[in-house]
């Protein structure tokens, strides 16, 4: 098992950044993908960016430019910098993890809700 604590949400105007962070605990080193996906009301749930094991990044092109993708590996973290925030940003944030055995693991969600 994996367990994933998020940090970092608010509310921000636009224009305004947020860093969002992920710590990891229990069985992860068997972690490979780390990375945030994000649930606004009455849509489904999307990524946002991930960063492999050996830190290959992907990067949703709506937040390309905005959003940076960090991770700690000895901290076993993951860190989302989200800069020039837009309110259709504003969603509930989630880290997920994925093992070398294919098991996804969520985080329980951290609200950002950008002001206009």
């Amino acid at each position: 098992q994996v367990r994933l604590v998020e940090s970092g949400g608010g509310l921000v105007q636009a224009g305004g950044s947020l860093r969002l962070s992920c710590a990891a605990s229990g069985r992860t080193l068997s972690i490979n993908d780390m990375g945030w996906y994000r649930q606004a009301p009455g849509k489904q749930r999307e990524l946002v960016a991930v960063i492999a094991r050996y830190g290959d990044t992907t990067i949703a092109d709506s937040v390309k430019g905005r959003f940076t993708i960090s991770r700690d590996y000895a901290k076993k973290a993951v860190d989302l910098q989200m800069n020039s925030l837009k309110p259709e940003d504003t969603a509930v944030y989630y880290c997920n993890v994925r093992s070398s055995l294919s098991e996804s693991y969520w985080g329980q969600g951290t609200q950002v809700t950008v002001s206009s």
